[in-house]
């Protein structure tokens, strides 16, 4: 599938694991959207104090530092609102109270389409299977179905006033097999620079290396760059 082939919508959901995941997987889809006017949204699940190779960093300083990165980077890019779930990085786990965050915060954006990482442990890369993007990826999928259209599901966000909404379509990131190809090409040099902004997390600029992996998912295509997702329908 190519880009957009889904029905126009008002709003999306991006739901990853760590600060800078959401540039890495989807920013040049992101940057797409926004610049055709829907609101994008991103709720980052962990508190990203574990991301750095430097010990003498203390991870108070760190989880600063990356909020702040978050927010300039979502600012590039024109997202509406970035949410901080605040879990440990590095400690998350799929459990009944991430589900019920994740749902919150679904029932609170009302997205069309939710982009979330894979749930599915693999072995082609070692680097797109981090138990925090699996466990963001889980929980995730399982807040769009059933617990955010379920009203019985989490009762007390009823009393928040938060009614259960139907999520219509879920985008995948770091799947071994993307059925679903989004051509970037206009749209890459904001997701670079919004990768720029994640400074403590680059020993050297990320372009070369995200720019030849989104040239080799778009070659087959038509696209000079794509990002790649799998597509699931939700309802």
């Amino acid at each position: 599938m190519s880009d957009l082939d889904f029905d126009n919508f008002e709003r999306a959901l991006v739901i990853v694991a760590h600060p800078d995941d959401a540039e890495f997987g989807s920013a040049g889809t992101v940057a797409i959207w926004t610049e055709r006017g829907i609101r994008v949204d991103y709720v980052i699940c962990t508190d990203g104090a574990q991301g750095s190779a430097d010990p003498t960093v203390l991870p108070s300083d760190l989880k600063a530092i990356r909020e702040r990165e978050q927010r300039q980077a979502a600012d590039v890019l024109g997202v509406t609102e970035v949410t901080f779930l605040g879990h440990p990085d590095g400690s998350l786990v799929p459990d009944l109270g991430l589900r019920r965050d994740l749902t919150r915060e679904i029932r609170r954006a009302k997205p069309y389409v939710v982009i979330c990482q894979n749930a599915v442990r693999h072995y082609g890369n070692l680097g797109g299977n981090h138990p925090d993007h699996l466990a963001a990826g889980q929980a995730a999928i399982e807040a769009v179905y059933p617990f955010a259209r379920n009203p019985y599901a989490f009762p007390e966000l009823l009393s928040e006033g938060l009614e259960p909404h139907v999520v219509r379509e879920v985008l995948i990131t770091g799947t071994p097999d993307p059925d679903h190809f989004v051509d970037v090409t206009t749209t890459l040099e904001r997701k670079l620079e919004a990768l720029r902004c994640h400074r403590s997390q680059h020993r050297q600029d990320p372009a070369a290396r995200v720019t030849e992996r989104l040239a080799e998912a778009g070659r087959a295509h038509g696209f000079q760059y794509a990002e790649s997702f799998r597509r699931v329908s939700s309802w």
